[in-house]
């Protein structure tokens, strides 16, 4: 497993734990403005993994796992996040989160955030050391999960 796979196991796991809670209330009120902002994250989140998945794929240049790029990924979703991979989660674990908001799921969506924000940073230096200031310049002209925000 690599360095950064532990917080990435509590990402997924929180990820779980919070529909396995959620799972009876998934559709109720389905139109209250909490559920639609909920249905929002989880669309949005698709997308990411959608075209991050492919982006990478096409144009990162794999070397074996579809993660192991040779090459710097910065069009397409790219141009504005490094993670669109790890937002994609996010976005996943909080539009899970939305639909029964409790202290119990409060605790699961920050762990979750804080393992994708742990797994990122150790992603990025992993990529600093392997592109050097190439890297370091994307990373000053994109933001790590959502555009112009965060």
């Amino acid at each position: 497993m690599s360095q950064w796979g532990y917080p990435r196991f509590f990402a997924f796991e929180s990820i779980l734990v919070l529909a396995l809670l959620n799972i009876p209330v998934w559709f109720q009120d389905p139109f209250s403005i909490q559920h639609l902002a909920s249905w929002v994250l989880l669309l949005l989140s698709i997308y990411c993994a959608v075209y991050g998945f492919y982006h990478l794929y096409t144009l990162g240049k794999p070397d074996g796992d579809f993660e192991n790029t040779t090459k710097i990924v910065s069009t397409g979703l790219y141009r504005f996040i490094r993670h669109p991979l790890y937002a994609s989660l996010l976005f996943l674990g909080t539009g899970i989160f939305l639909k029964s908001v409790t202290s119990l799921t409060t605790l699961f969506a920050v762990i979750n955030a804080l393992a994708l924000f742990l797994t990122a940073r150790m992603e990025e230096r992993e990529m600093v050391e392997r592109f050097g200031e190439e890297y370091r310049n994307y990373m000053k002209r994109t933001r790590m999960f959502v555009p112009f925000i965060l």
